[in-house]
């Protein structure tokens, strides 16, 4: 079935052509747009409220050919994922792998056969709805599993926060130090929770969306020093590990090669790493260690604990979004996303993360990106 009432934008400076390729198309139920010139093309796409489903456009005009509209409709951000064809003389060769090169979705030969211009739009509208349901698919899917976790994880630290908020209010006057004390970390340790709890879905809709690509692209920096990061890090971890009565250990040089990274989703993603360390840490007074080295082609944040460690048939389902290991036995608190927000992280620095582990001895978790070579 055709995308129906699909409207497109056809830009051709050959007026009779213009015309010829608008009629093949109404008749066949499309809205169509016309302009002359890429000038026309962009100042048609400036006036629409929503942006085509399809562009046609020649190459050869004036004013402004057909690479160069194709590069300003694709250097904004409303229109980069209109598919765009070009039209082409017969036998330009030079002129299809100048395009291919570009990024253009595909090409009609001059003089065309309308039914291979139709077969092409067809083909294109297609694939857009096709790919449209599974981004809509895959936002409903994280929207349900959101919603899952929610009537679970986001209860339990409002009720920390709310007891002992109504426990202050109604009894502050008789209450000791002490006891004050016990109740405000109540509420500490509750309202941390939920922080971090909106914090991963928030990663989470970022990495699906593509947004935290963009992020990635406007806040990345070189580092070569992690003191900064390392404090950040105690900060961040300080409630749980108090609470487990764990202890974290950071070996980290004063210097390291430098390499690019997004300070903020770096340290989300080793935050993320250690919280876990720090959960699956079961016995009290055990340690958490975060070791930082490097050689000649990456750095290497190893973050290692001495707990319940990981079956062999569990590594690869682990990365999964909201997956916990055996959840109803441990009833480990956290919506199971940390990890799954970790790879993708790490996947924006152009690295990779490892994993070795064994049941009862503990895991080490490598977060590895690479070095920023000399141009």
């Amino acid at each position: 079935m055709k995308m129906k009432n699909a409207r497109l934008l056809v830009v051709e400076d050959d007026v009779h052509l213009l015309q010829g390729i608008k009629d093949i198309l109404e008749i066949e139920g499309y809205r169509v747009d016309t302009a002359a010139s890429g000038v026309e093309g962009l100042d048609a796409l400036n006036r629409m409220a929503t942006p085509p489903d399809l562009i046609i456009s020649d190459i050869m005009m004036p004013r402004m050919d057909g690479y160069q509209f194709f590069e300003a409709v694709r250097s904004s951000e409303k229109w980069l994922e209109i598919p765009f064809v070009f039209l082409t003389a017969k036998g330009e060769k030079h002129d299809v792998r100048l395009g291919r090169r570009l990024g253009a979705d595909e090409y009609v030969i001059k003089p065309m056969d309308p039914e291979d211009l139709l077969v092409i739009v067809d083909a294109k509208l297609r694939r857009k709805e096709d790919m449209a349901k599974v981004r809509e698919n895959q936002v409903s899917e994280i929207k349900r599993n959101i919603l899952t976790i929610l009537n679970h994880e986001f209860r339990t630290p409002l009720t920390y926060m709310v007891a002992y908020s109504d426990m202050l209010n109604s009894d502050a006057e008789n209450l000791g130090t002490d006891e004050l004390r016990l109740f405000l970390r109540g509420v500490n340790s509750g309202a941390d929770r939920f922080r971090r709890l909106v914090e991963n879905f928030i990663s989470l809709v970022e990495l699906e969306t593509g947004e935290a690509s963009q992020n990635y692209r406007w806040r990345s920096t070189l580092h070569s020093n992690l003191t900064g990061l390392c404090a950040e890090l105690t900060d961040m971890t300080r409630l749980i590990a108090e609470e487990k009565q764990i202890t974290i250990e950071m070996d980290v040089p004063p210097e390291l090669p430098p390499f690019m990274a997004d300070h903020e989703y770096l340290r989300a993603a080793l935050a993320q790493l250690l919280d876990n360390a720090i959960k699956f840490s079961d016995a009290s007074g055990s340690r958490v260690l975060l070791r930082v080295t490097a050689d000649d082609r990456e750095v290497h944040f190893a973050v290692q604990d001495w707990g319940r460690g990981i079956a062999e048939d569990e590594l690869d389902k682990i990365w999964t979004p909201f997956y916990q290991i055996e959840r109803s036995v441990h009833e480990d608190q956290g919506a199971g996303s940390g990890l799954a927000i970790v790879r993708g992280i790490v996947n924006l620095h152009g690295g990779r993360v490892e994993v070795r582990s064994k049941p009862g001895e503990g895991s080490t978790f490598t977060i590895s990106l690479p070095i920023k070579q000399d141009a």
